[in-house]
């Protein structure tokens, strides 16, 4: 059946999952989840321009164009992991707690200068979304950048098996998921399961020298390639980051428009693979000076006579501190954090929205304002500290205040949609 499906792919313009978004002349997959059934929309989708329609229930095999399968999604995920084969290309695969789609678009950003390459699409990270990164490589596709997500053990595993990568990175090992992996150490054997497939394979895995936990879980593995200090594969220094980070790499300073030294590492990472992949320096300086973040994450934004830190895609208590950290070495400006529930922590959910109000506490920041309902469970005594259980609460009163001259950091889960505030400012 992956044979006939695959013929028929070739022959097509793609692949298609949504009725809304079909692309002419592609191949439609009917996925089901737990509120929806596609199956029920297979004919629609061959009346908007599908060449064909996947469906795994008979009763909707109504037109010579639609083909049953046993499992949709298993036919799709088995349809990637052909194509990829039949590719025969270079597959970078990375995941981690924090930083994943950053370093995707910077390790992009820097291969898209020399080769053709084809990079996961925004979060399209999961056993969907790797799959579809996978189709949309072509034959004109020379590497591949796949992000894997995962709130589960044994997702990683799955992910690398549909994938096949042959080479891998782990941004790091943080408190995400917590609800899903357990615990921090849960997060870390589900993570370096990608180390697991690589060293099993005979692939090869970049480690940064200075993460203890990497250098640890990556013992036995033959091919590996570092970065960070003198005795690394390519020494990589960290200059500044007050806001924007600045690194030196072959006596060449490399000035970016990323904030924080959190991003030291997802910015080194594109520097190594670029230098591995025989990527001119200047070059790669080029390419990172040029990259500018997007989509809330990390953005600088001048709004009147405000500067904005729009972080506010996600956020987790590893991410949430890192951030915290670095708003609080800003100096010589007035500071105000406005800062949303972390999500997906179960049990975990009261004593790490605790740790961060205890953490902002003693930092320098001027006035901080606290969104959700979980900080509202906190116990809090300072002054400077207000919290809100919802955002309606918060705007009724935000709206009252005159936002001048201030630098402001803006963080929560995606959930808590916290770019609204720019809205009120």
């Amino acid at each position: 059946m992956i044979t006939t499906l695959y013929t028929l792919f070739l022959k097509s313009k793609g692949v298609s999952t949504d009725t809304r978004k079909i692309i002419k002349k592609s191949l439609f997959f009917a996925l089901k989840g737990e509120k929806y059934n596609a199956n029920k929309f297979a004919l629609e989708a061959l009346k908007k321009g599908a060449s064909y329609a996947v469906v795994d229930e008979k009763k909707y095999q109504t037109d010579k164009r639609i083909i049953l399968v046993n499992n949709v999604l298993k036919a799709l995920q088995s349809l990637a992991t052909h194509h990829r084969k039949e590719l025969d290309i270079s597959i970078i695969s990375l995941t981690g707690s924090n930083g994943k789609t950053t370093t995707k678009e910077l390790i992009d950003a820097v291969l898209t200068t020399t080769f053709n390459t084809t990079a996961t699409k925004g979060n399209l990270n999961n056993h969907i979304g790797v799959p579809l990164t996978l189709l949309s490589m072509t034959k004109q596709t020379e590497i591949g950048v796949v992000e894997f997500g995962a709130n589960h053990s044994k997702e990683i595993a799955f992910l690398c098996n549909i994938t096949k990568p042959n080479y891998g990175y782990i941004t790091n090992f943080g408190k995400a998921h917590l609800e899903g992996f357990g615990s921090l150490e849960g997060v870390i054997n589900a993570k370096t399961e990608l180390y697991t497939y690589l060293k099993e394979n005979k692939q090869t895995v970049f480690i940064n020298i200075n993460d203890t936990v990497q250098v640890e879980r990556s013992k036995g593995i033959k091919k590996i390639i570092t970065f960070g200090q003198k005795t690394a594969t390519y020494t990589i220094e960290f200059v500044d980051a007050n806001p924007f980070v600045i690194i030196k790499v072959n006596n060449i300073i490399i000035t970016t428009k990323l904030i924080g030294s959190y991003n030291f590492s997802n910015i080194a990472i594109a520097i190594t693979i670029g230098l591995h992949f025989k990527i001119n320096i200047e070059t790669i300086k080029n390419a990172l000076e040029n990259y500018t973040p997007n989509n809330n994450r990390s953005q600088i934004i001048d709004l009147k006579s405000n500067k904005i830190i729009l972080d506010a895609y996600n956020a987790n208590p590893t991410s949430m501190q890192c951030a915290i950290d670095n708003f609080d070495t800003i100096k010589d400006t007035r500071k105000m954090a406005i800062l949303g529930d972390m999500f997906e922590l179960g049990d975990y959910a009261k004593t790490e929205h605790q740790n961060i109000v205890d953490l902002v506490n003693k930092s320098t920041i001027d006035k901080i304002y606290l969104l959700g309902e979980n900080f509202h469970k906190t116990i809090i005594n300072s002054d400077k500290i207000q919290k809100f259980k919802t955002f309606t609460a918060f705007e009724s009163e935000f709206k009252k205040l005159k936002i001048t001259n201030i630098s402001i950091l803006i963080k929560a889960s995606r959930g808590m949609a916290l770019e609204r505030v720019l809205d009120l400012i």
